[in-house]
């Protein structure tokens, strides 16, 4: 019997503890003694869905909304990574079953301002979303990803 595939809204809602631990070793930007943040998916998912129309965030501002609101030295950039792509995901899903307040996972960016290749539908949906909330995107170059010009003037403040 096959086993069920799990789907990304379970993924983005699995049972999982935040962990707050000091690293053992310099790495990430970071040094040893540092104190750490391993969100939870949701905790992610909770802080792109504050980013408003014609706003932007990039996971490097939620990454550090996370740190300053749980009072760490930093917030963990691969998981945090792995819970945006989740909840782009999982967004989708909501929205192939009709529902209409999902996670605006496209405003969310890369730190550089590009647009995230790993999202549903890759780049280009992501631009078309973009583009309809009056955002200009910087075609891409060679293997630089599209970007949204001036992005860093539309960061939302998150709070």
């Amino acid at each position: 019997m096959a086993k069920k595939k799990t789907s990304w809204r379970e993924k983005l809602n699995k049972e999982q503890e935040r962990i707050i631990k000091p690293i053992d070793r310099d790495g990430m930007g970071a040094k040893a003694g540092m104190i750490m943040l391993i969100p939870k998916p949701t905790d992610v998912d909770e802080v792109m869905r504050q980013v408003a129309h014609g706003k932007l965030a990039t996971v490097a501002t939620i990454r550090e909304y996370l740190a300053k609101k749980y009072e760490v030295d930093f917030t963990c950039p691969l998981t945090t990574g792995i819970f945006t792509w989740i909840a782009a995901n999982a967004a989708e899903e909501d929205f192939a079953e009709g529902k209409k307040n999902i996670t605006p996972y496209w405003r969310t960016l890369k730190a550089d301002g590009s647009l995230n290749p790993k999202y549903p539908g890759g780049t280009d949906a992501q631009a078309e979303r973009l583009i309809a909330e009056g955002h200009e995107i910087i075609p891409a170059k060679g293997k630089k990803p599209p970007k949204v010009k001036d992005f860093e003037k539309k960061l939302q403040k998150l709070n």
